[in-house]
């Protein structure tokens, strides 16, 4: 597949609500994009995209002009935390591709562009990720580590911790 990457734009929010919905395997629950919308711990994700602090980018299909993925980071406080919450200063990162776009490279290539932009900005990012996800190898490969005692039984009843990716400043 051919693709580009870009900064996610305000106008993107549709696609990411999209992606959304597939990083919180909605679609195994049998669920609609409307149920990620009004599901209070997860629209945090994307509602109201483009605040100061949010970043993020998309892979479009040369061809179809078309998004097929995203990545990106949001911060969420304390106030609001989301289910990767680790501190205030560290934004959760959410990524997913279409069904019929995994296994091709895309997340890695939209991670490779995350954390380059993000490194300069943020000290860490931190995520939470269903042991049974395929994208854990993803994330330990790119040096995530489990934070510990963050494992929890998630709202389908499987088990998820946290992760969090520090930079390395020297």
């Amino acid at each position: 597949m051919d693709y580009s990457i870009r900064l996610l734009i305000l106008q993107d929010e549709p696609f990411l609500w999209q992606m959304l919905y597939e990083a919180a395997q909605m679609r195994e629950e049998g669920k609609t994009i409307q149920d990620v919308m009004i599901h209070p711990d997860l629209s945090k994700y994307v509602k109201g995209w483009g605040c100061k602090d949010d970043l993020g980018f998309v892979a479009i299909h040369k061809s179809r002009n078309q998004p097929v993925g995203a990545a990106w980071i949001r911060l969420l406080t304390g106030k609001s935390p989301g289910y990767g919450y680790v501190d205030d200063f560290t934004p959760e990162l959410a990524i997913a591709t279409l069904p019929e776009c995994r296994n091709q490279g895309i997340g890695t290539k939209l991670l490779t562009h995350l954390l380059t932009a993000a490194k300069t900005s943020y000290p860490s990012i931190s995520l939470t990720v269903r042991s049974a996800n395929p994208a854990l190898h993803l994330y330990q490969r790119f040096g995530w580590q489990v934070v510990p005692n963050s494992e929890t039984v998630n709202r389908v009843g499987s088990i998820s911790f946290k992760m969090k990716l520090d930079f390395n400043y020297s």
